[in-house]
């Protein structure tokens, strides 16, 4: 990667006008600019995302936006965590150039009527357990690429079918950006980490571990050679005995989120499953 470039302040735009002026001036001086878009809460995942984008050599961009077209009407929107002043000093010290802070108006004005329609990678999965979710996802990132109109995006490779929904409205949409997947961050026992991994009790937390433990074995035993069907309900009632509500686990091709049967090149084993109040995304490649 290129040599991070530091800036002596962070520059914090909640207007439309601040930003587009911030960014024509950063890019006027850097030739391109990097992004990151969050909800805010952030934790080492996100960080890592940032230093990423800093260390591609050209100024970060991140956002916070809790979006609400993405939350189902039986999904709780004023649960979700919040600290915008935890989260400005942790992006100040990635080295972060600019943060974006736009409201729910400047986001969705009154009168508009475009959101983005998707198929493909947005279908089964999260796109069955969270109606509309894909779609909430798919038309805020679509703004905020238009707003901030960066040269690379970084997503997590954590929420793996969100990172090829965005791959693919990107390359369909003809949008002039490259997204960069970046591996899953953990905790020292394998806890993929989430803003969500704050609501679990002790007991939860205790548990939650087990979901990578067990995609890992299951992944190596197809990368061996073994049948998937019987591996992967043998599986889910171990999750089940552990505790966990197993909502999937699957085997499917990376991409485009298909279910297959066989190990291929580029496969991927996908799972989500509740623990308590909190759903659990995880994914692994296979081989």
């Amino acid at each position: 990667m290129a040599g991070c470039t530091k800036f002596p302040i962070m520059i914090i735009a909640r207007t439309l006008t601040d930003l587009r002026a911030a960014c024509a001036s950063l890019r006027a001086e850097f030739g391109g600019l990097t992004f990151v878009p969050t909800m805010g809460a952030l934790h080492e995942g996100h960080k890592t995302l940032v230093r990423e984008a800093v260390a591609s050599g050209a100024p970060a961009v991140t956002s916070i936006f809790v979006n609400p077209l993405q939350f189902a009407p039986t999904e709780d929107l004023s649960r979700y965590p919040r600290d915008e002043a935890g989260d400005l000093a942790a992006l100040e010290a990635c080295g972060c150039a600019l943060v974006w802070l736009p409201d729910v108006a400047t986001m969705y004005p009154p009168g508009e009527a475009t959101t983005i329609s998707l198929a493909g990678p947005a279908e089964r999965w999260e796109g069955d357990a969270r109606p509309g979710h894909f779609r909430g996802v798919a038309t805020v990132c679509a703004k905020l690429f238009g707003q901030v109109r960066p040269d690379r995006a970084y997503f997590g490779e954590k929420d793996w079918q969100q990172l090829q929904v965005i791959k693919r409205m990107v390359a369909d949409l003809l949008l002039p950006l490259e997204i960069v997947g970046v591996p899953t961050v953990r905790e020292a026992d394998g806890l993929a980490m989430s803003s969500r991994n704050r609501f679990l009790n002790p007991d939860e937390r205790a548990v939650a571990p087990a979901l990578y433990r067990v995609l890992r074995s299951v992944a190596g035993d197809l990368a061996g050679g073994a049948v998937a069907a019987p591996v992967l309900a043998s599986a889910r009632e171990a999750l089940t005995a552990a505790g966990f509500a197993v909502d999937y686990l699957a085997l499917v091709d990376g991409p485009t989120l298909a279910p297959v049967e066989t190990v291929g090149t580029g496969s991927r084993l996908i799972a989500t499953a509740r623990l308590g109040p909190v759903r659990l995304l995880d994914n692994v490649a296979i081989g």
